[in-house]
C-alpha cells in the first residue's frame, strides 16, 4: 500500500489550523477513518493481516505511528522521505522478496475512496488469481467509467488474453476534454493506479528503466539487512534520490509489457485535486449511496478519526469565497 505522499496538489483543503500541511492520506473524505484506514480495511478484504504492508515517508510519523500500530511492524516499510511513487514501489518489492521470493503483490493506493467496497474486492480477488496464473504478470487495474473526466488517466484495452486479462492498446495520462470524451466513448478505462504484480516480474521492469537506482537500492537494503539495522545506509542513500514518478519513469511507453484487468464501475474516485473531492461530495450529497463492504481480516481502528475532514474543508472554503 502507497501511503508516503505529500499530497501538494490539496492544500487548499489539507492545510490545519495551525498552518501545518497534512497528506491526504490521513485525511477522511467526511469524517470517521483516513483514507489511509480505509485503504488498509480494503486490503484485508483480500489477504491475512500478516500480509498487509504499507509504505510510508519519516516525515510522516506523526500521523501514520498510532494508525499502523494493528499491523506487524515489519509490514510497515519507512522511507526516510517521500521521494516519488516509483522510489517507493522499489524499496517496497525489495522489502518484501526478502520475505518471500516469489510474491505477488497488489498495490493500493492510499488517496482513493470507493463507495462499493465489495465490487471492487472481487476485482482485487480476480487480479491475485490472475497473478496464480502467470508468474510473469504485470497488470493494471481499469475501472469502467462513469463518465468522461479529463482529470484522470485512461487504459484503452486491446485484445482479451487467455488469462483474462487483456492487452494495452493506449495509456492517456489526464487527456484533454475532447479526448477524454473520445476515450470514454471508445471503451477506455479508468486508470486506478492498483497495480497487480509478481515481485520479480515488476522488478525486473523497474531494472530496466531504472538500472542505477535499483543497482543503489538493493546494496543499501542488502546491506542494512546485513547489519540488523534497516535505515542506516538506506537514510543516506534517499539524501541523494531524485523523486521519480512511478507512471511517467516506469509505465509510459511499457504498454507491450502490462496488461489491464477489466472492473466493473464501484463509486470510486481518485482524490487527487479539490476539484476531485467536489465531484465525490457532490455526488454523495445527490445520490445518497450506502456504502457496500464485504468482511475484512483487519481489525477495526478504534476511536481514530482523521486529522481533516475534507467535506467540512470544502464547506468552509465555499462560505468563505
Amino acid at each position: 500500500m502507497l501511503a508516503a505522499g505529500d499530497g501538494t496538489r490539496l492544500a487548499a483543503l489539507t492545510t490545519a489550523a495551525n498552518g501545518r500541511l497534512v497528506p491526504k492520506q490521513f485525511c477522511s473524505l467526511n469524517g470517521g477513518g483516513s483514507l489511509l484506514q480505509e485503504a488498509i480495511q480494503r486490503a484485508g478484504r483480500i489477504v491475512p493481516r500478516e500480509r498487509v504492508c504499507v509504505i510510508v515517508a519519516d516525515q510522516h510519523r506523526h500521523y501514520w505511528e498510532s494508525t499502523l500500530r494493528t499491523l506487524p511492524s515489519s509490514n510497515v516499510i519507512v522511507q526516510p522521505r517521500n521521494c516519488g511513487t516509483a522510489n517507493g514501489i522499489l524499496l517496497s518489492v525489495l522489502t518484501i522478496l526478502e520475505r518471500d521470493p516469489l510474491a505477488r503483490i497488489l498495490f493500493l493506493p492510499a488517496a482513493h475512496y470507493v463507495c462499493d467496497e465489495s465490487t471492487l474486492a472481487g476485482s482485487l480477488r480476480e487480479a491475485a488469481i490472475i497473478l496464480t496464473r502467470n508468474p510473469d504478470g504485470l497488470a493494471i487495474l481499469g475501472i469502467e467509467p462513469e463518465k468522461a473526466d479529463p482529470d484522470l488517466g485512461y487504459i484503452v484495452p486491446g485484445r482479451k488474453l487467455a488469462d483474462g486479462t487483456h492487452s494495452i492498446d493506449r495509456i492517456a495520462e489526464k487527456p484533454e476534454s475532447k479526448l477524454a470524451q473520445q476515450l470514454f466513448l471508445n471503451g477506455g478505462l479508468w486508470n486506478s493506479f492498483i497495480l497487480a504484480a509478481c515481485g520479480p516480474a515488476l522488478l525486473g521492469m523497474l531494472r530496466a528503466r531504472l538500472p542505477n537506482v535499483v543497482t543503489q537500492m538493493e546494496t543499501v537494503v542488502a546491506y542494512d539487512a546485513r547489519l540488523g539495522r534497516r535505515a542506516v545506509a538506506l537514510r543516506e542513500l534517499y539524501e541523494c534520490l531524485p523523486s521519480i514518478d512511478f507512471s511517467r519513469a516506469v509505465v509510459q511507453g511499457a504498454e507491450s509489457e502490462l496488461r489491464v484487468i477489466i472492473a466493473p464501475a464501484c463509486g470510486w474516485y481518485d482524490l487527487g485535486t479539490p476539484e476531485r473531492v467536489a465531484i465525490a461530495l457532490q455526488r454523495l450529497t445527490q445520490e445518497p449511496l450506502q456504502r457496500v463492504a464485504s468482511p475484512s481480516r483487519i481489525p477495526s481502528f478504534v476511536a481514530a478519526p482523521a486529522v481533516i475532514n475534507l467535506a467540512a474543508q470544502h464547506a468552509r472554503l465555499d462560505r468563505a469565497a
